[in-house]
């Protein structure tokens, strides 16, 4: 049996007001979140999320598409300085992405598992200090959310009923008791909360 350090496991996402973490479009459809995810109240819930993390884990699609963009940040003196601190922790941190068809891993200071996230996440709770937070990744969330290993989650719910693309919170999940801890409205309308599993 692993042994628990005491680490939090947090995930963050982005969801519209019916719950769905992309649009009608697929996977890549980010549009109708585009004017939220730049605001204040966004920049400034994410600077909170990675605050005490020291792990992100990543699907690969994630791990792919941040790599194309935050590196860049990190070292961009017109950036806002919340986005070069969430890249610069990104950059740094330990990753751990999680992949059946990549062999090699995309950045520096990561590896690729090949196993189901519920097992990585529970091995890396066994090991190591700081949180661990899950990043942008419904596909390693929703497995976690089934096993009952989230401790936290950052959400960032957009004023938009996107109509149809995947729901975070398909049915079939178990039941489960959220406490509210942290919440912020924007001046567009979103609204970033944290929510701690009450266990």
């Amino acid at each position: 049996m692993t042994h628990s350090t005491g680490r939090t496991v947090a995930a963050n996402l982005s969801l519209s007001l019916d719950g769905r973490y992309h649009g009608p479009g697929g996977p890549a459809d980010f549009a109708a979140f585009l004017p939220y995810v730049a605001t204040d109240t966004a920049r400034d819930h994410m600077a909170r999320m990675c605050a005490g993390a020291t792990t992100a884990v990543l699907g690969r699609v994630n791990a792919e598409g941040f790599l194309g963009y935050w590196p860049s940040v990190a070292d961009d003196e017109a950036a806002d300085p919340r986005d070069r601190t969430y890249a610069r922790w990104l950059v740094d941190a330990e990753k751990v992405v999680l992949s059946r068809t990549l062999t090699v891993a995309p950045w520096e200071r990561a590896r690729v598992v090949d196993a189901p996230a519920a097992e990585v996440v529970t091995e890396l709770k066994g090991t190591g200090d700081g949180d661990v937070l899950v990043n942008s990744s419904a596909s390693v969330i929703q497995p976690l959310l089934a096993a009952d290993l989230l401790d936290r989650l950052y959400l960032l719910v957009v004023p938009v009923i996107a109509g149809s693309g995947a729901r975070l919170f398909v049915d079939g999940l178990p039941g489960s008791t959220w406490a509210l801890t942290s919440q912020e409205v924007g001046e567009r309308g979103e609204v970033a909360v944290v929510y701690d599993r009450v266990r």
